[in-house]
């Protein structure tokens, strides 16, 4: 959720404040300030209720991931070997275009430094 605006903040927007805001008042059965709310579940990649135990077999380390685990990821339907092979020739050209381009910087700088 929410955007990096830098290395280490992230902003969020009113609607994933109020998606927040209302599962966790789900969560502690206490209504926010609408007339219906939906009941609390647990969302892979967002949410989990756990019970003390868990949290004291876990050496009480409260990082999210531990307990919330990551959200399912839908298949694209495209076979492993195939998109192995896409993602490797389009990493290739990367490469290839990257080589270039550091080329060009370097040539820019030496010719600077002679200026």
């Amino acid at each position: 959720m929410g955007v990096l605006v830098d290395r280490i903040h992230r902003e969020l927007t009113a609607e994933e404040i109020q998606k927040i805001s209302a599962t966790y008042h789900a969560w502690r059965s206490k209504p926010p300030s609408q007339k219906s709310h939906p009941s609390y579940s647990d969302v892979p990649g967002f949410c989990k209720s756990v019970k003390l135990e868990e949290i004291c077999s876990h050496g009480y380390v409260l990082t999210p991931g531990r307990y919330v685990g990551a959200a399912d990821v839908e298949e694209d339907g495209e076979p492993f070997e195939q998109k192995m092979k896409r993602l490797t020739e389009t990493l290739e050209t990367q490469f290839a275009e990257s080589a270039k381009l550091e080329k060009a910087i370097r040539q820019n700088l030496k010719s600077l430094s002679h200026a």
